[in-house]
């Protein structure tokens, strides 16, 4: 299952979504990152290579991706120009959404998953990757997740696009439903007493907002810029206490911002405290990762039941050839060429697209191996196979 998936993570940042799939089970084999302070992270945490590349390079990319047989793409292409914080106004950095999605049709991976803020739903640059989706033949569950009902401490709101070769649109809606909580994850509930204090600042973007918090209650969304309360702060009727009877409230550490997005005590940030506050504030929160990663797993748990093997059809398909006018020699040389590709694919449904199929033997090297007109016959064999399984 998630097992025969390499997994690639473009723009990875520390690899906050790296290891959320990789706690589900998914092979991370590589990980694109241009940033190097977020690259030189993210190489003390994880084995795999990390490439500094530019991503607005399609062509470049998608060549390594294929040579290195990725058929799951992960990643959240930079999100400063559609987010609150910002002006809401896209620019240059919004092409590097296109950048994703035009990968993601070159490459043609079996699953990707993109994700960005909630704002960048109504920005042009989505709308140009879906179109970039559809034309390459993604089913697409599109969904904006709650981070506090996901596992995570934090009320932090992220779009995901779930994309899946040959699906219907909305296939893993009922899935994410069913395994959102009911209600939302506080920092106590996380963490228990572990943290040593019961209130603390985050510092509001105008004075108008309040800027002191409770652990009973999800943290707000982490940013990439930590201030210490200042010294003319004047409070805020919404505070969760006054400053002035609890004067030991401070701002979080670095080390809390990471574990409130649920990155591990043992992840690294041995950086300048500038730049790991940043990739902090900047990263997907791993709980949230792995709540996407765990809905793929079960989409693909579901999907593998409900496939059936040449085995079971080997009868069936017998008799459909002969109805084609194929000999038994010939029948039996489709059987057993379908038989390989099975092994090297895993079964077929009637959604399996062969043109998709294809693809993906000419990333496995044992195929790429065989001669040109073995090649050819075991191609024929797929289509074969294929019009069989839609016929029935």
């Amino acid at each position: 299952m998630s097992d025969s998936y390499k997994v690639a993570d473009l723009f990875s940042g520390c690899g906050g979504l790296s290891l959320g799939f990789e706690n589900a089970g998914f092979n991370i084999v590589s990980a694109y990152e241009n940033w190097d302070a977020a690259a030189a992270v993210y190489e003390k945490n994880f084995s795999h290579p990390v490439y500094r590349q530019d991503l607005n390079d399609v062509e470049a990319t998608v060549n390594r991706l294929q040579s290195d047989g990725v058929n799951l793409i992960i990643g959240g292409p930079p999100c400063q120009d559609f987010s609150h914080a910002g002006k809401r106004v896209e620019s240059s950095r919004a092409s590097l959404t296109d950048s994703f999605s035009q990968i993601v049709a070159g490459v043609k991976p079996k699953i990707f998953v993109m994700e960005n803020v909630d704002r960048a739903r109504n920005s042009q640059a989505f709308q140009r990757a879906l179109e970039n989706f559809k034309k390459a033949g993604y089913g697409l569950t599109i969904r904006v997740l709650d981070a506090s009902l996901c596992g995570v401490p934090q009320k932090r709101k992220r779009l995901f696009c779930i994309g899946v070769i040959g699906e219907e649109d909305g296939f893993a809606d009922q899935l994410i439903d069913t395994k959102l909580e009911k209600k939302h994850m506080t920092l106590r509930d996380y963490f228990g007493d572990s943290l040593g204090f019961e209130f603390y600042y985050r510092h509001p973007r105008n004075y108008e907002r309040r800027g002191v918090f409770s652990i009973d209650e999800p943290a707000p969304t982490m940013r990439g810029v930590n201030r210490p309360v200042p010294k003319g702060y004047p409070g805020n009727p919404n505070d969760a206490c006054c400053l002035a009877e609890h004067p030991e409230v401070r701002a979080l550490t670095t080390k809390e911002r990471s574990l409130i997005q649920t990155f591990p005590a043992s992840f690294f940030f041995d950086h300048k405290k500038t730049d790991a506050e940043q990739m902090i504030g900047n990263a997907v929160p791993v709980k949230l990762a792995e709540f996407v990663a765990n809905v793929l797993q079960d989409y693909l748990h579901k999907r593998d039941k409900n496939m059936t093997s040449l085995e079971e059809n080997k009868e069936a398909f017998r008799s459909w050839l002969q109805e084609k006018q194929y000999v038994r020699r010939t029948i039996n040389d489709i059987l057993s060429r379908v038989n390989y590709a099975e092994k090297l694919l895993g079964p077929m449904t009637k959604k399996s697209d062969p043109g998709y199929l294809k693809v993906d033997l000419e990333r496995i090297q044992e195929f790429k191996s065989k001669s040109t007109s073995v090649k050819s016959h075991i191609r024929k064999a797929i289509d074969l196979y294929c019009d069989f399984l839609n016929d029935n």
